[in-house]
């Protein structure tokens, strides 16, 4: 694997949870897109989504491992079911570049604790939690990709763990508002206080548009390839109910507290990201709540 892909534009794929649920998944608990790994009846609706979003042009899809971690099935009482839902990911997401035309998988790494919050838990543990899902999906996949992660420790432990596998690895950097991460680090510090020897390059994930436009100039400075999994949530740093696996009010979809966007059509979708990529940035994607559409609409950008 070229760790240097990225140097050219490239097109990622969109929101997989999201999707799914917009295509009828019927979510388990708190388990949203480790749902339709559960159960087989959903699977072709896995790979048909992969699929779908190929044919719209992505050139790299995520497996959905993004609720496949530890602590998200732990909390559902399902976490015997751990090793099973990443081989499925990583097998669907196999599929799925058989039958598409020369795409890559990249294989998701999420938080291993909250998402959009820093994991203060001990380094180790987290470390060991990257790398047992690391572990079971690398045989699936291209180059590894850090998902939504908040603090400069998380992506450093992520590192660590995937080092044994000899593979190329993208961040994707999480800012909910303003140009600090959610543990108040700068992202520079990603950059200065990691040792880097395999990084495709350095992106935004989960963002509005409006916020990485605000943090491009920075990410530019760095002279490594840069780019954005942009959302269509109205907050991601909602102060009750995401993270809280016990509250009466969590939801089985993560729109009813973060909100959906009525304005980021397709259409003015690709007006941000016809921007950003003409300042620069070669990675270019989506995140909850951008459909096939959307990242169709990418695709035309692509060669302009």
């Amino acid at each position: 694997m070229d760790k240097n892909f990225f140097k050219e534009v490239r097109i990622l794929d969109g929101g997989m949870g999201q999707e799914l649920l917009s295509r009828g998944l019927k979510s388990k608990g708190t388990l949203w897109s480790a749902s339709a790994l559960l159960d087989k009846n959903y699977h072709q609706l896995v790979l048909d989504t992969h699929l779908d979003f190929i044919n719209a042009g992505a050139e790299v899809i995520v497996t959905t491992t993004f609720s496949t971690k530890r602590i998200r099935l732990r909390e559902n009482n399902i976490e015997e079911k751990f090793e099973y839902l990443n081989i499925k990911a990583g097998e669907i997401a196999q599929k799925a570049k058989t039958l598409g035309n020369g795409i890559l998988v990249a294989g998701g790494l999420p938080p291993q604790n909250f998402v959009y919050q820093a994991d203060l838990r001990d380094s180790q543990e987290i470390h060991d939690n990257f790398y047992d899902q690391a572990k079971i999906i690398d045989p699936y996949v291209d180059f590894f990709y850090l998902d939504v992660l908040s603090s400069v420790n998380e992506i450093r432990q992520a590192i660590r763990a995937i080092k044994i596998f000899n593979k190329p690895y993208l961040i994707g950097a999480h800012v909910s508002e303003g140009t600090r991460l959610p543990s108040s680090e700068k992202i520079s510090d990603i950059i200065h206080k990691i040792d880097h020897d395999n990084l495709m390059g350095l992106m935004l994930s989960c963002v509005s548009p409006e916020n990485f436009e605000l943090n491009l100039e920075e990410l530019k400075s760095f002279g490594l390839p840069f780019g954005f999994k942009l959302n269509g949530f109205k907050l991601t740093n909602p102060k009750t109910g995401y993270n809280n696996i016990y509250s009466k009010s969590i939801s089985k979809n993560p729109t009813e507290f973060l909100g959906k966007r009525k304005d980021l059509t397709p259409k003015k979708f690709a007006n941000f990201v016809k921007k950003f990529k003409s300042l620069g940035a070669t990675i270019l994607g989506g995140c909850c709540e951008t459909s096939i559409n959307h990242i169709n609409e990418i695709f035309k950008l692509k060669n302009r």
